[in-house]
């Protein structure tokens, strides 16, 4: 059978994979048709852990109270601070889904403080009005 090299993925190899591993633990030599598993069952862990599926959506008034709170907050919120300050509890992952929103649509940066309100309605109102001045209609 033909072997192949692999970077492993993980610091450990299955416990039935150990015989194929070398010394320094960093390659293993797998014949071809387990090199093709063990591809696929890290790409599928990989899907696993990091491919979120949503659960639930949030509605409009749910994604505009977690604007306010972080609109109106003085310094960067944790999650946890944004649910303490929430009236209505929401689930972890739709608040997950809101931030991820609000990050994509530049209104919000995650520092290592927490989460920060980032986005000028003044400065997007003077672009919008050069805008209507510079281009004819």
């Amino acid at each position: 059978m033909k072997s192949f090299s692999v970077i492993m993925a993980f610091t450990t190899a299955d416990k039935k994979h150990r015989r194929y591993m070398t010394q320094d633990k960093r390659e293993c030599k797998l014949p071809k048709p387990l090199y093709i598993i063990y591809l696929c069952y890290i790409i599928y862990l990989y899907i696993r852990c990091y491919v979120q599926k949503v659960l639930h959506y949030p509605r409009l008034d749910t994604v505009l109270r977690v604007e306010a709170i972080l609109r109106k907050a003085q310094g960067p919120l944790s999650k946890n601070e944004i649910d303490r300050r929430l009236k209505q509890a929401i689930m972890r992952p739709t608040l997950n889904v809101i931030l991820s929103y609000l990050e994509e649509s530049g209104k919000i940066a995650f520092l290592k403080e927490g989460i920060l309100w980032i986005y000028r309605d003044d400065a997007s109102a003077k672009l919008k009005a050069k805008l209507a001045a510079a281009v004819p209609a």
